[in-house]
């Protein structure tokens, strides 16, 4: 007779049960004791808002799942902490494993979080999914045996806004001024659109590191007026981003605006009279499908307000690390690991084509999006400021397409 087979009445039978009354009580405990997941991100900071996104809907998704019966008979045990910085993640990281016991870590913003926490994970074994960081080489030199990826990777969203760039006529022979935010995930965005203004043939006027503590973007803007380029290309994080959208509207300025990341919670930031440009995204609530519709609405009847595109990732990350556990029978990692990079394992993540990990990287392959703003006079609210295109790649094209040219360098799990 399995542990499984075992009821609560033949427990307590005593003489009937060949296992002993010394078991019984440890057999119970494991039958009743809830499957406990550490969710680890940046709540205070630059990076704060969305991470307070990511929390919320990581609370939706456990509610949801637990109200469903929970996991293998187990209700969902959520611990969670604000990762502050790198050093903070790490020690984290390390006390929800060793002491908390948390069978896997979800969450995330930073990349350079993101690859501390990665090493731990690793070094102690346990499933890390990374929600929000989206540096090429997390996935690649930096990648980690245990570590996979619901937010898109920067080339995934380099590749789908070049694509808009291109058939725009913005790239050949036009001349582009960039800013990157000077840490891992600006850096790594930074030559992954350098790289493509080489493929296609655009000419850099500026090429800008901005400190991640910056809050006055006056002498970016004097030099981007002296270079009076074509294209303004952002390629900063977190708060940032609306605060550059907002000093460039009080400049004047009506050069085109865009970039190669996007966070909606920024664009309704800055609101309708700053936010401009078009930008990728990994998903907005205006993506029209029955599953995306209906977590919008779940979450909106919640919050009070919309999800942005952390929200999504994080509870499509929940939604995933449970089917796993299901699927598997338990919270062994290396199962877990085996799982995920096995062709069947395909997952809804509200999108018109299902999602699932490319083995090489532990990538998530999913469609993207393009969110373009609209004219103050058409915005129908305060948060639909902007139109979602549909996904990116078209239909009849695989979802590889996207993530081809990663300047990530080569994945060799360890």
């Amino acid at each position: 007779m399995t542990e499984k087979c075992l009821n609560r009445r033949q427990l307590l039978a005593g003489s009937t049960v060949v296992l002993g009354t010394l078991a019984a009580p440890a057999i119970l405990r494991a039958q009743s004791s809830p499957i406990l997941l550490g969710h680890l991100t940046p709540r205070t900071g630059f990076l704060g808002p969305m991470g307070e996104y990511a929390v919320m809907a990581a609370e939706l998704a456990v509610e949801q799942i637990n109200a469903e019966g929970g996991v293998l008979g187990r209700q969902i045990e959520l611990i969670k902490e604000d990762s502050i910085n790198p050093q903070t993640a790490t020690s984290k990281a390390e006390r929800m494993i060793e002491r908390d016991q948390v069978a896997a870590i979800l969450g995330e913003i930073s990349s350079a979080s993101a690859q501390t926490i990665g090493q731990v994970t690793n070094r102690l074994d346990r499933i890390f999914i990374n929600t929000g960081a989206n540096s090429d080489f997390l996935r690649g030199e930096g990648c980690q045996r245990t570590m996979f990826h619901t937010e898109a990777q920067n080339v995934m969203y380099v590749n789908a806004e070049g694509q808009y760039f291109l058939e725009q006529g913005l790239v050949k022979g036009k001349k582009w001024y960039m800013l990157s935010a000077d840490y891992a995930f600006g850096h790594d965005l930074r030559k992954g659109a350098l790289a493509f203004t080489e493929r296609e043939g655009a000419e850099v006027v500026g090429d800008d590191l901005v400190p991640t503590d910056a809050a006055d973007f006056s002498s970016y803007l004097l030099s981007i007026r002296a270079a009076n380029p074509d294209l303004v290309v952002l390629n900063l994080a977190g708060t940032q981003q609306s605060s550059f959208f907002k000093q460039f509207g009080e400049f004047g300025f009506d050069y085109t605006l865009g970039g190669f990341d996007y966070n909606t919670i920024l664009a309704w930031a800055a609101g309708v009279d700053n936010f401009r440009g078009t930008w990728p995204c990994v998903w907005t609530h205006q993506v029209q499908t029955d599953g995306s519709q209906q977590f919008a609405t779940q979450f909106t009847e919640k919050y009070g307000k919309p999800p942005e595109n952390q929200a999504y990732s994080d509870f499509v990350a929940m939604k995933i690390i449970a089917k796993a556990i299901a699927e598997v029978g338990g919270t062994k990692t290396e199962d877990l690991v085996t799982y995920f990079e096995s062709e069947e394992a395909e997952f809804d993540i509200l999108k018109s084509r299902p999602g699932r990990f490319d083995p090489a990287t532990h990538q998530l392959l999913q469609e993207v999006y393009a969110v373009t703003a609209v004219k103050p006079s058409e915005a129908k609210n305060e948060w639909d400021i902007f139109t979602t295109s549909g996904p990116l790649p078209a239909a009849e094209k695989p979802l590889t397409e996207l993530t081809k040219g990663s300047v990530g360098g080569e994945c060799t799990f360890g």
